[in-house]
């Protein structure tokens, strides 16, 4: 294939041998992560976090409520950094922008069919306009993995431009579903394919159907965002996302992107963590004591 997303992908030097990466991930892991496991990092991770609703059962009263939380956490620990955002479907985007007050949480929203991706083009870049004109400061989107595993980049990377266009100012994540494309060479390609159709921010996974946020994923995908950023110059995040629950799930993600990408990905700005149990298991930990404040 001669098109110029294949070419983009046979370009990059990304490793996609799968016992490699583990085996890399693993020297990582075991050579770095006791001297990242401590209470300034966890401080950091709390402030990294998406704290996320996204259930049927969600109403304006509930996500106004636990947006509200969040506001009651300035209160009641500040001298604690607050999470990164707020995280719910495009619907909602209004309730929080009118409830939240805290000057520093942006609003996020899933868009664009999530989590299948399944539905007309049209009705997700509908979606994605209607939740920033709701006050969504920050879009997570799905990659087309259907499209995708067929072969049909053009139609990938068509889709991801025109929500990128829709997302205006705020900024896109694009979730590549890890798990549904299981190999490292997969892995590689839909980074590939999304960062050059304008992402600022790769994603490991929805947390719905599929398994969810793997080292391994995140090893080959900091990679990508990594020979991006030297060829472009432009500065792209990581959000790992999908069963990242514990203190100790955290600080491994936040050891890869330190030792991968360096330290100027530190700031949660270019590195997040999406969650709804993390945010009570690391207080817990950074106060000493079993805290289930959200």
């Amino acid at each position: 294939m001669n098109d110029k997303y294949s070419k983009a992908i046979a370009d990059s030097k990304v490793i996609t041998d799968d016992s490699a990466v583990a085996e890399a991930v693993k020297k990582i892991i075991d050579e770095h992560f006791d001297e990242n496991n401590n209470h300034d990092v966890y401080k950091f991770l709390f402030n990294t976090i998406d704290l996320t609703t996204l259930k049927s059962t969600d109403s304006p009263q509930s996500v106004a409520a636990f947006t509200e939380r969040v506001n009651a956490f300035d209160e009641e620990y500040p001298e604690l950094q607050n999470v990164a955002a707020i995280c719910v479907y495009p619907n909602f985007a209004q309730v929080v922008r009118t409830v939240l007050e805290v000057s520093d949480v942006d609003v996020a929203c899933v868009s664009g069919g999530f989590p299948s991706s399944q539905t007309f083009a049209e009705v997700k870049v509908a979606e994605t306009a209607l939740a920033v004109e709701g006050g969504a400061d920050e879009i997570d989107i799905v990659l087309n993995v259907g499209n995708f595993l067929d072969g049909d980049y053009e139609e990938v990377c068509d889709e991801i431009s025109e929500l990128k266009e829709a997302c205006r100012e705020a900024r896109m994540k694009v979730i590549l579903e890890t798990g549904a494309l299981k190999t490292a060479a997969n892995i590689k390609a839909a980074s590939v394919l999304s960062l050059y159709s304008g992402a600022d921010f790769l994603k490991t996974s929805t947390g719905k159907e599929f398994e969810g946020a793997s080292l391994e994923a995140a090893y080959v995908m900091c990679q990508a965002i990594k020979e991006y950023y030297e060829t472009t110059g432009r500065m792209v995040g990581f959000k790992a996302a999908g069963g990242v629950s514990t203190t100790a799930d955290a600080v491994k993600y936040y050891t890869l992107v330190k030792e991968v990408l360096g330290e100027e990905w530190l700031t949660n700005e270019y590195f997040r963590l999406g969650a709804s149990r993390l945010a009570n298991n690391l207080l817990s930990d950074i106060l000493g004591k079993e805290t289930k404040f959200f």
